[in-house]
């Protein structure tokens, strides 16, 4: 038996050729379903698309927002109490600003201010219909009814202060249900860190006027 007849056997160049091309197809294959799949879910730039939660989120906690700023600027022109006036002025201040960052969101993501979808769709099978603190509807959780509003625009004094306490209550609670939901369907970093922020600072403001209405019961 020859040396030859030990030798192992070798694949040819054209058989590594094919093997090492095989490679680079299953390589560029994951690669483009990875591209799609991000598409899909995320849209050019891995920015999210029209109908995203986040999208959804942005868009429709700038209308809640721009509900609470209205109702803290009514109180703060009604009432006579310093300390209500303070942290009216300081929720349309903080509410004003976080509106603006996710507007800049949506211009930053190539989206309009005002989306396809109907409001809070997003939140799909999760939002069955919202109501007011006084039982009406209204399209968002938390949101004051026209009536509502109607009542402070009318009220005085501590009578102000204790509708838009009890408005705003209510309309606190909403902001955390939707930041809940939005920190369900999301890992997107900013809107992560927003909607955590938004959640503390709500859930602290809802306990500070929850003891300020019972000190004017």
């Amino acid at each position: 038996m020859t040396e030859s007849d030990h030798a192992v056997p070798t694949a040819s160049p054209r058989s590594r050729g094919e093997v090492v091309g095989l490679s680079v197809l299953l390589a560029v294959g994951s690669l483009l379903a990875g591209l799609v799949l991000g598409w899909a879910l995320f849209g050019r730039g891995g920015f999210p698309l029209d109908g995203s939660a986040e999208a959804g989120f942005a868009r429709d906690m700038q209308t809640h927002h721009g509900q609470a700023v209205q109702m803290s600027l009514l109180v703060a022109e009604r009432t006579e109490d310093p300390a209500i006036r303070t942290f009216a002025n300081d929720i349309a201040t903080s509410q004003q600003q976080q509106a603006g960052q996710m507007f800049a969101w949506l211009q930053l993501w190539g989206l309009t201010p005002t989306g396809s979808q109907a409001p809070m769709a997003w939140m799909g099978s999760d939002h069955h219909g919202a109501t007011s603190a006084s039982g009406d509807a209204v399209p968002m959780p938390g949101m004051a009814s026209e009536a509502d509003l109607a009542r402070l625009t009318a009220a005085r004094g501590v009578e102000a202060d204790r509708i838009f306490l009890t408005l705003m209550i209510a309309h606190h609670r909403g902001g955390v249900e939707m930041a809940d939901a939005v920190l369900a369907r999301s890992d997107r970093k900013e809107v992560v860190t927003l909607a955590r922020a938004m959640k503390s600072a709500q859930t602290s403001e809802i306990t500070a006027m929850q003891e300020m209405l019972a000190a004017r019961a």
